[in-house]
């Protein structure tokens, strides 16, 4: 009888350090969500591109922009005319203003589809 209550204790200890070793083991792999956070930050801002405005017309919804290498439409740096998605994007820049945007390629237009202004 007593044999099988020391069994019985021996396998509560295990399942105990067993459970404790799965939450420490989950603690370990599972980055705190403010990292994730932080990560996702990272990644919109990754596929953004740099850039100065040279121009901007907004009675044509366009904004001339220098800008550096657009990942996503495999483009180099270089000064061109893009056209905005929403002519709300032009509202608050100017000349000078060092910029962070997306862009897209629509039926041959290049288009502006976000802005931010940077410091």
């Amino acid at each position: 009888m007593k044999s099988v209550q020391a069994l019985r204790r021996v396998a509560v200890l295990a399942s105990a350090a067993l459970l404790g070793g799965m939450a420490l083991a989950q603690a370990v792999v599972a980055p705190p969500k403010i990292a994730a956070s932080h990560a996702a930050e990272h990644a919109a801002h990754a596929d953004m591109t740099e850039g100065e405005v040279r121009k901007v017309d907004k009675t044509a919804k366009s904004i001339l922009i220098k800008h550096g290498e657009i990942k996503n439409l495999g483009m180099s740096p270089m000064t061109m005319v893009f056209h905005a998605r929403d002519k709300k994007l032009l509202a608050k820049l100017k000349v000078g203003d060092k910029i962070r945007f997306k862009a897209a390629q629509q039926g041959g237009v290049l288009l502006v589809t976000e802005i931010q202004l940077t410091k």
